[in-house]
């Protein structure tokens, strides 16, 4: 099957290019320049007519809920709502019921995607106080990478002995991803918080409770045992300013310790707890509008290497219980890209360091094999977007299985128009080919 794309503006590795992309069954067989047809015989040609055409955006950072959670959100509901939003490949964290925190429970989840999911994907491995034997034994050609809560969140897999996390740091070969939040200051903060609200704690209190020091203090903890082990550290979800300082500026190449930003974090601050209440309650916390700014600065100078969604569902009713009962996360990846086209068109970012961000950097970073780029001989991950369709989220086109968003009511000036999985089109004006699955993503490690 061979499938030309024709007249598009390609954006890829920092350029910009009218051209065309010839897909020969799941692999990019050729790429064009120029705005002129190249002559050849397919089987089908799309004249993208000077819409933007980007490698397909791959998310480090996603909790889609199975096993155990699927109430709020599985293996076929989130990733047909990422391929919607033009996100073709993802790595799903371990803190679902049970958690991943052993070879078995990893590769039913590897078995369940490979059933289910419209897109790429990768699982990570969980970590514990005591199943670093465990962690030691994955092969990590066929897995993303390492994860350790610092911080406890959904699942309760908290890591909070210094020698496991030494152990961790220490001997593990493989990139270790963590979420960085200092518990025993967070349960201070919400003790304080307690005694002044009672049970009726306002929202617009989560800031303070998962405050900027606990942030820090986490973020810092693990820079500082990753300096001493020589360890490949990303921390998630930066979100303060004060943490920005411990991560150096230029290409992650030539790093040891990397840093992603979040879509939220990147687009809401503290002003929208007002509205938005509960449904902006993430951890770590949405904070000021100057840490906004300065995580974006931090995107522009490439302290930042990665972003990302954290995409996190939990129904309708989970949300609208009180702040202290209701659960933190939010769903995002149907929009995170949408989002991020319009911080650029709000001239927030450039085109290229945005896309850069969320497919290259990523795919270098964990060493995808094939992927993140358009490049002869890799697999045909590509998104086509009109940058100029505007449109609005609304409860009619939201596609996660807890069916709200963050974003509802928010026009966005750009669309996805086709998705294209190993050179399937999975998606294409609203309409879904479920004909064929994602792949289990490689690595070359």
């Amino acid at each position: 099957m061979r499938t030309l794309i024709y007249n598009a503006r390609i954006v890829n590795e920092d350029k910009q290019f009218d051209g065309a992309v010839l897909i020969e069954n799941e692999f990019i067989a050729g790429i064009f320049e120029g705005s002129v047809r190249p002559e050849m015989e397919v089987d089908q040609e799309i004249d993208a007519q000077g819409n933007w055409l980007f490698p397909g955006i791959i998310d480090d950072q996603v909790h889609f809920r199975e096993p155990g959670l699927t109430h709020k959100g599985d293996l076929y509901t989130e990733p047909k709502a990422a391929v919607a939003g033009g996100v073709t490949s993802y790595m799903e964290m371990p803190n679902t019921k049970p958690g991943a925190v052993s070879i078995a429970l990893l590769e039913e989840k590897y078995k369940a995607a490979s059933e289910k999911s419209l897109a790429n994907y990768s699982f990570y491995m969980g970590t514990t106080n005591d199943n670093y034997d465990e962690v030691l034994k994955v092969d990590y050609s066929k897995v993303c990478g390492i994860k350790i809560f610092m911080g406890s969140s959904t699942g309760n897999m908290l890591v909070d002995s210094m020698q496991a996390l030494e152990t961790l740091f220490c001997k593990s070969r493989v990139i270790i991803a963590t979420h960085c939040e200092d518990d025993p200051m967070i349960a201070a903060n919400l003790e304080l918080e307690k005694e002044r609200y009672g049970n009726a704690i306002p929202a617009s209190r989560h800031p303070y409770i998962r405050s900027r020091e606990a942030c820090y203090a986490s973020s810092s903890k693990a820079v500082a045992l990753a300096k001493k082990c020589n360890a490949n550290l990303h921390i998630l979800h930066i979100s303060t300013a004060e943490e920005l300082e411990l991560f150096e500026a230029g290409s992650h190449l030539n790093k040891k310790i990397t840093s992603e930003a979040c879509v939220h974090h990147l687009w809401f601050s503290q002003e929208n707890y007002v509205e938005k209440g509960n449904f902006i309650k993430w951890n770590p916390a949405v904070k000021k509008q100057s840490d906004r700014q300065a995580i974006i600065q931090a995107i522009l100078d490439d302290r930042i290497d990665v972003i990302a969604t954290d995409h996190a569902p939990h129904t309708l009713e989970e949300k609208q219980q009180a702040y202290i009962d209701a659960p933190s996360g939010g769903p995002l990846v149907q929009h995170s890209l949408p989002a991020m086209l319009e911080l650029v068109h709000r001239k927030e970012l450039p085109l290229e360091k945005v896309i850069r961000k969320m497919t290259h950097s990523v795919a270098e970073l964990f060493q995808i094999e094939k992927r993140g780029f358009i490049r002869k001989g890799y697999y045909a991950d590509l998104v086509l977007v009109n940058p100029n369709q505007p449109w609005t989220v609304s409860k009619e086109n939201i596609l996660y299985k807890c069916g709200w968003s963050p974003f509802e009511g928010q026009e966005f000036k750009s669309k996805v128009i086709t998705t294209w999985v190993s050179g399937h089109a999975v998606y294409n004006n609203g309409n879904f080919d479920e004909s064929k699955r994602g792949m289990r993503m490689t690595f070359a490690r």
